[in-house]
């Protein structure tokens, strides 16, 4: 008998195929089979939902309310759309600490004001010890899309630029430093936060702005992939292009890692008609989360994804199997 393993929900091959052969199978209509990080409704709604698991609670950073806001907020504005209203479910195991529970639900009142949204709704489980570690969160949101917005997967288009708005692997790293009690000098911090005012300031591009992105689990090499199979296109991205901190890049040495495949929670990729990088570029670079942001690469024809590296040589950037790390959101 088949059993769902950790790595059917890190992102990835498995993963997509766990939701492709289960979920979208079952569940099967044109909301679900259009992939998105979150689905249009009635014409210029958007609708997401999303669970967070995240071990510890707290990090470098950040913690499990904050990042329950900033995922859901992000994913509700990848259709190019304003967020507005979310709502949060906890499922907390019995004996869990009070004191920790109003840390998480003040940090996400807080990041909420911070996004401009309004946690509308909600409800409230309790199991027995043992059944759940801690608290597990789920929150979903709904957003209106900016007039004159078409932003889709499917939009990438060779002759395309990639852009991203920051950082790599900054929330990967931040994780496996508190789970495995890793010092660095100076610490990882988790990028968490929220995008949506970045992408309203980028939305003024109106459909030059082709798909926005956000590189969560399986890290910004899945999310190509994913715009390559979704758009039928190839991506080649320059290895001395990609902004990494110094300190991510040496851990990732250190443990054998590829930055590529590390989640982030803070950072969105777009694909933006060439004529409007620069402006992008300049966009993202005005916000406060977007002060590292950098033009990546371009879409081509090859249906490859592919990284020029810094030595003048070619490859296929390796696609994910599952997350490096489970738990990671």
């Amino acid at each position: 008998m088949e059993r769902v393993l950790l790595s059917h929900g890190g992102g990835g091959t498995m993963m997509e195929k766990l939701i492709e052969e289960v979920f979208a199978k079952a569940f099967n209509n044109e909301y679900i089979d259009a992939m998105e990080d979150a689905a249009l409704i009635l014409g210029n709604l958007t609708f997401t939902t999303d669970s967070f698991t995240v071990k510890p609670l707290f990090f470098p950073g950040g913690d499990i309310g904050k990042l329950a806001v900033c995922g859901t907020v992000n994913d509700a504005s990848m259709r190019g759309a304003k967020p507005l209203f979310l709502t949060s479910a906890f499922i907390i195991e019995e004996g869990f600490s009070l004191e920790e529970l109003r840390k998480i639900v003040e940090s996400m009142e807080d990041t909420a004001k911070k996004a401009g949204v309004k946690i509308v709704a909600g409800d409230t489980k309790v199991v027995e010890k043992g059944s759940v570690d801690k608290v597990f969160i789920n929150t979903s949101g709904i957003g209106m899309v900016y007039e004159g917005a078409n932003v889709s997967i499917k939009n990438a288009r060779p002759g395309d630029v990639v852009l991203i708005s920051g950082t790599i692997g900054d929330h990967g790293m931040a994780i496996m430093s508190a789970r495995e009690e890793l010092q660095f000098d100076p610490p990882i911090l988790s990028d968490v936060s929220p995008l949506n005012k970045m992408i309203e300031k980028l939305m003024t591009l109106g459909k030059a702005v082709k798909v926005l992105r956000d590189p969560t689990r399986g890290g910004v090499a899945e999310v190509l992939y994913e715009i390559s199979k979704m758009s039928g296109v190839g991506i080649k991205i320059y290895e001395d292009k990609l902004p990494v901190k110094e300190s991510v890049k040496s851990a990732c040495d250190l443990m054998g890692f590829d930055f590529l495949h590390l989640a982030n929670e803070g950072k969105l990729i777009a694909v933006v008609d060439r004529k409007y990088a620069e402006e992008a570029l300049e966009i993202m670079k005005s916000d406060k989360y977007g002060k590292d942001a950098a033009i990546i690469g371009e879409v081509n024809d090859s249906k490859l994804v592919t990284i020029n590296t810094v030595y003048g040589t070619s490859r296929i950037i390796d696609r994910p199997i599952g997350e490096l790390l489970p738990r990671i959101c």
